[in-house]
């Protein structure tokens, strides 16, 4: 077996882990504490402007996902789970990133005391099948 070979741009790291599960948890944290407010009937605005100084205001979850660049791989994930929601639905954006979030947020406190993902994966399942 030969050794693994990674190429990296200047000014990126590699990191495994524990910590790196973290930091995931809290970048994605950030997406949902950006778009929780823009949910219900007394939602808030949001105004995002972009790279060329297009002012866009919207309290429409699908839209302000679209227009946020995101560059962390497991923040994108929540972009993606929010674009697939809006095509296949057409509603419900801002809950499904939300949910997402809570479920990552509930998880944190284990990862923290190092129990094993798989562990954790099984138990949201067992919880899914007594939901059911």
């Amino acid at each position: 077996m030969q050794p693994q070979i990674l190429l990296l741009k200047e000014g990126t790291e590699n990191t495994q882990g524990k910590q790196q599960v973290i930091s995931n948890i809290n970048a994605c944290s950030a997406i949902v504490d950006a778009i929780r407010t823009t949910l219900g009937p007394r939602g808030m605005d949001k105004l995002i402007v972009d790279n060329r100084g297009k002012a866009t205001i919207s309290n429409d979850g699908a839209t302000i996902m679209k227009l946020l660049d995101v560059v962390h791989p497991a923040a994108k994930t929540l972009v993606e789970i929010a674009k697939s929601q809006d095509a296949e639905v057409g509603d419900g954006t801002t809950s499904v990133v939300i949910l997402a979030g809570e479920f990552l947020k509930q998880c944190k406190p284990f990862v923290e005391e190092g129990v094993h993902p798989r562990v954790i994966i099984k138990a949201f399942r067992k919880a899914t099948k007594l939901a059911l």
